[in-house]
């Protein structure tokens, strides 16, 4: 089975709407579009497209969708994820589409969305997520997400759509990779592995903690 991977741009209190432009996504009020453009770090840029071009699907929530199929069918061919995007089969997650826009390669889901994705997964290798952040709600919920490309980015805005829900289900996580660029740029991927540990701060555990520091 292949591997359902989420790349999300993240602030530092967890707001992930409308990273690439002022009018990407205006849902809510949101006046905070396109808060990731001063933060970009060339080197980060190239590990993203690095990490992206194992995908052999995209999937998309509609709005994400949307965005994408406007602007990379005519995008500059300099630009690397143009020819990947514009290669690799478009998936999109919609209750309200009926048909893609147009974008070669795309079809929409039908049914249940998580048992489409879940068959999807028989299907491709690597599929990813990008953005989509009501899509990636649901997705969280049913458990098909193998993987969260998280970009942390040292902003705080306060409001708007996050990675992570109130609401959402608990998950422990593993640290499969992680990194920190000079201008406070955390990358972390990361895997769910069932229900959160805890412990006991008062107890044990945190005599076994400093009990090791004086070691």
């Amino acid at each position: 089975m292949g591997q359902l991977v989420a790349t999300e741009f993240v602030t530092l209190d967890g707001i992930a709407q409308a990273p690439g432009g002022p009018d990407e996504d205006r849902e809510s009020g949101f006046e905070w579009g396109g808060w990731q453009a001063p933060l970009l770090v060339e080197e980060a840029g190239e590990t993203m497209f690095e990490e992206a071009r194992g995908m052999d699907a995209l999937l998309l929530g509609r709005k994400t969708y949307e965005i994408f199929a406007g602007y990379w069918p005519t995008a500059p061919a300099e630009i690397p994820y143009t020819e990947l995007l514009n290669r690799v089969p478009k998936l999109v997650a919609s209750r309200t589409l009926s048909e893609p826009l147009g974008w070669a390669g795309s079809s929409v889901l039908e049914g249940d969305v998580v048992e489409a994705v879940r068959a999807a997964k028989e299907r491709y290798e690597h599929i990813e997520v990008i953005g989509s952040l009501d899509l990636l709600q649901t997705l969280l919920a049913g458990g098909v997400v193998d993987r969260l490309n998280l970009w942390i980015h040292p902003v705080v805005l306060g409001t708007g759509k996050r990675v992570f829900e109130p609401g959402g289900i608990a998950s422990g996580l593993d640290v499969l990779t992680s990194r920190v660029w000079p201008n406070g740029l955390v990358h972390l991927v990361v895997a769910p592995n069932g229900p959160p540990a805890t412990g006991d701060m008062a107890g044990g555990d945190a005599e076994a903690m400093w009990s090791d520091r004086a070691d």
